[in-house]
């Protein structure tokens, strides 16, 4: 019998601990499965701070580390300024990236260091227990805004694709979602891509990947899906934000 489809070797046999209807599970094959068809997992290294992928080590099959919240740029830049022949990438949540990372990330950019965050967006604080983040949408319920984030109390999302894309630093950056057989295979050439441009040496590479939080969104994982396509998509465009020519380009 012909084999059709495996599980790639990128991951480990542990189960995920991740809630019914998390694509978590579903970014980390597309990025495990890219890092093995480069040839890269005996080269990758992995970095996972505080979040809901706190325990990627347990399911990334490469050398893998934890660090402090908001601090996985710092650590992939040390790693990767002593291995330069390794594949350095940071697995990120928008509460540890967007929020207590930001610095990390922005400064990780400007200094065109060749690294890939991977950046997970559900809008919402996943682990901590369901607060606003600052990529929340107007008007979405959070524990910490039970009545909607309020535009003028708390601002309007952060989109940092958008503003990750104007740092001369950054080589690569697109936005991509999770949510469709068709939306997953483009995310898996993203993050493919983005690992391509790593390995030659050309600059910081992000890929953002909007994602469901059923749970903490207090819905069926069906219709989270259904939430992401008609509320987070049309304000987080989906699309190559930045090229490796230096090109900056709308979604």
């Amino acid at each position: 019998m012909n084999i059709v489809f495996e599980k790639t070797k990128g991951l480990t046999d542990k189960t995920f601990h991740y809630c019914p209807g998390c694509t978590h599970g579903i970014i980390h094959r597309i990025t495990m499965e890219a890092i093995e068809e480069l040839g890269l997992l005996g080269k990758a290294v992995g970095i996972a701070p505080v979040g809901c992928a706190v325990f990627a080590y347990e399911y990334f099959n490469c050398d893998s580390y934890e660090a402090a919240h908001g601090r996985a740029p710092a650590v992939a830049t040390g790693i990767k300024r002593v291995h330069p022949d390794c594949l350095v990438f940071t697995y990120q949540g928008d509460g540890d990236l967007a929020a207590i990372g930001t610095g990390e990330i922005v400064q990780a950019a400007h200094r065109g260091e060749k690294i890939t965050a991977i950046f997970v967006n559900n809008a919402i604080y996943g682990m901590t227990g369901g607060q606003m983040a600052p990529t929340t949408l107007i008007g979405q319920k959070a524990t910490t805004a039970p009545y909607g984030r309020d535009e003028n109390h708390a601002g309007k999302p952060i989109m940092m694709s958008e503003m990750i894309a104007t740092i001369p630093g950054a080589a690569y950056i697109e936005r991509v979602a999770v949510n469709t057989p068709a939306n997953i295979r483009k995310a898996k050439k993203a993050i493919k891509k983005a690992f391509e441009i790593q390995r030659e040496g050309k600059g910081f590479t992000m890929v953002e990947v909007l994602s469901t939080c059923p749970t903490n969104w207090g819905m069926t994982p069906e219709d989270a899906l259904k939430w992401l396509e008609e509320n987070m998509m049309p304000y987080y465009k989906l699309g190559i934000y930045k090229s490796s020519e230096g090109s900056v380009i709308n979604g």
